[in-house]
């Protein structure tokens, strides 16, 4: 009798369904036991002045998605792999343990940029994973391979830290990670590209799984920088590749519209908007771009009023509705229109962003008002109280 689940299971689809499946309850189940060994351990982020939360919370989450989506994608060989995946997996591992020991022991800037780089050449330069053609926006077609390497790299290093950098309210840097890999592995599974279908899905189904925890009360947990390095990378390499797949078809002539670079930045827009808006500012003030703050869209939110959750899913919806309108637009539209108007939406973003920080600012004048006056009234009883009657 033969056991080999390619052969006991012959469709695809179902493949990367029971992926998917597999992954989810593999991170759901792990979480917990993570949690558990870190309270044992100790091994907790405790509060700061900048910090959302308000307890010592487990910081480890980037372990049971790290095996979920590793276990996921590992089930088949759907003999389309080739030679990039592998060097993906090597990119991940190496990641993997720079984030475990940031999480444990905080490492210097300059040696967690140089792993990331190391991690993005692998399979860059290692795999010929690169931007090749910016697809005619602004009249710019094919680059040469060294300018390839260096801004796809780029786009390596900074992605990977925009979803750091996203990962301040619950919820957040893991729905966009889990929106953003499904929505690639759909264009991947529809187009038959079955493993990096597999990998999109299974990270996106692990992501749903760490959810469940980092959204609770009581069970709580953040996927720390091993979640956040490890998400950014997958995500990266899946949205790299999305764009080198659709050059064959941006110069079709019935496939003239098809505008992948665009339709990747609007599908990632909020690490990438808020990157752009956080790093310009803190330059602009003099001081270092890495510099920690509060000046985060997500943060301006918060201390507008939102939850944590409301945050999330505001986050979400613009993500899933940028994405939706930005595909419906490119059969009007040429590439570099399209580039327009997604920087036309970035200078809304950033108007946003500066109502926001107003009313912020307002909201903490009028608090600091009404504390003033309480004391004063405070002050003022306890005095009368140790005035005797005459």
């Amino acid at each position: 009798m033969n056991l080999v689940l390619e052969e006991l299971i012959l469709d695809k689809n179902i493949q990367v369904i029971l992926s998917m499946a597999v992954s989810l309850a593999i991170t759901w189940r792990a979480i917990p036991v993570i949690r558990n060994i870190c309270h044992m351990r100790g091994l907790m982020e405790n509060p700061v002045k900048r910090s959302s939360h308000v307890s010592p919370t487990p910081t480890f989450g980037g372990v049971g998605i790290f095996a979920g989506t590793l276990i996921g994608y590992m089930l088949w060989n759907f003999q389309d792999e080739e030679f990039l995946l592998h060097r993906v997996m090597a990119g991940l591992v190496v990641l993997f343990f720079l984030g475990l020991k940031d999480d444990l022991y905080a490492l210097a800037p300059l040696k967690k940029i140089a792993s990331q780089i190391l991690a993005s050449v692998l399979v860059v330069v290692g795999s010929d994973l690169r931007i090749t053609s910016f697809f005619g926006i602004f009249g710019i077609h094919e680059i040469p391979y060294l300018a390839g390497v260096i801004v796809t790299v780029f786009i390596f290093v900074a992605l990977i830290n925009a979803f750091n950098l996203i990962d301040g309210v619950d919820g957040l840097a893991g729905g966009i990670g889990m929106i953003s890999s499904a929505g690639f592995g759909l264009w991947y599974l529809l187009e038959g590209y079955w493993s990096l279908a597999c990998l999109s899905l299974s990270l996106s189904a692990s992501l749903l799984g760490f959810l469940r925890y980092n959204f609770s009360k009581t069970s709580k947990i953040f996927m720390g920088d091993t979640g956040s390095l490890i998400v950014g990378y997958l995500v990266t390499i899946l949205a790299v590749k999305f764009i080198q797949l659709n050059e064959s078809y941006n110069f079709s002539p019935d496939e003239h519209y098809v505008s992948a670079p665009v339709l990747t930045i609007v599908i990632l827009s909020v690490p990438i908007f808020d990157t752009l808006r956080v790093f310009g500012l803190r330059i602009l003030k003099g001081r270092s771009p890495f510099t920690a703050d509060r000046l985060h869209l997500h943060h301006l939110l918060v201390d507008n009023g939102l939850s944590h959750v409301a945050t999330s899913l505001s986050l979400y919806g613009m993500t899933i509705g940028l994405t939706i309108f930005t595909y419906y637009l490119r059969t009007f539209f040429d590439n570099t229109a399209l580039s327009l108007y997604v920087i036309s939406v970035f200078a809304i973003y950033l108007g946003g962003c500066s109502w926001l920080e107003v009313r912020r600012f307002k909201r903490h004048k009028e608090k600091k008002t009404q504390e003033q006056a309480r004391s004063k009234s405070t002050k003022s009883l306890g005095l009368e109280g140790t005035i005797s009657p005459n």
